[in-house]
């Protein structure tokens, strides 16, 4: 039997890169899933992905919504219930990561990206939690990001900050929703070969850069990314809570090395 039939999944920002790939694994275990997007630009690619979800067996619906917006989140979560029934699965996944150095960050660059990363988790966790609680079940699952834990670049620092203020946040949910039978945890990739990254990545010593840095020397998929997010939306989590899944290849755990370390 498949781990997540007869369970209605929202991953916001479904509809490319990571959150496709989320929505397509959640969906090959058995999940129903709304496709959130927010820019008409997304629309196509959201119908692309609800194509392939119908294609293995799935019902699923897309649904636009910024959900950095209150009312927004409102009305999504409503056209889900109607549409799908209760939400038993939330994918917080909704990001972005535009470069920009401290001194020439602007306060609408820092806005956007906190609304995005980090009121979007709140607003939709909020949300969904109402419905969870009643029914005394659920699970809450956070994207975040190696940036949770440490300084991954020094032209990113909104977005580094609003990944580690996602993961307390994490933290934070897990001990008050628990005592209602909800599992809150997040899932933190590394570098992960997707539009997001297609410009940062076309430069080869950069990308050589980011493989070598790995210890694994390879870059995660999204996929992956994928494959954690089914594990801790199933039974097989039920006492795994407040955790921070690091999907990394290692990353996280090896210690900074001046270039020429291993050379010598």
């Amino acid at each position: 039997m498949k781990r997540l039939t007869n369970k209605t999944a929202l991953v916001t920002g479904g509809s490319r890169g990571i959150g496709e790939a989320i929505v397509l694994q959640l969906a090959k275990e058995g999940a129903n899933v709304a496709i959130n997007f927010t820019s008409d630009r997304s629309k196509d690619l959201a119908e692309s992905v609800k194509g392939k979800v119908e294609d293995q067996g799935q019902q699923a619906m897309i649904v636009q919504a910024d959900v950095g917006i209150k009312q927004q989140v409102d009305q999504m979560m409503e056209k889900v219930q109607k549409e799908l029934g209760n939400i038993d699965i939330l994918v917080n996944n909704a990001g972005i990561a535009p470069f920009e150095p401290f001194m020439t960050l602007s306060e609408e660059t820092w806005d956007q990206t906190y609304n995005t990363n980090v009121k979007s988790v709140f607003l939709c966790s909020q949300a969904a939690a109402k419905g969870m609680i009643e029914r005394r079940s659920g699970k809450i699952i956070n994207i975040t990001s190696t940036a949770s834990l440490m300084v991954t670049s020094p032209v990113i620092p909104h977005y580094i900050s609003s990944k580690a203020a996602a993961h307390q946040l994490t933290k934070a949910l897990a001990i008050e929703l628990g005592k209602d039978n909800i599992n809150v945890n997040a899932v933190g990739p590394s570098t992960v070969e997707t539009d997001m990254c297609t410009d940062y990545l076309a430069e080869k010593a950069i990308y050589d850069k980011e493989v070598e840095a790995n210890p694994m020397k390879r870059l995660g998929t999204a996929k992956q990314i994928g494959d954690a997010v089914v594990f801790l939306a199933s039974e097989e989590a039920m006492q795994v809570n407040g955790h921070l899944l690091m999907v990394d290849g290692g990353l996280t755990v090896k210690a900074a090395q001046p270039d020429d370390h291993l050379e010598h």
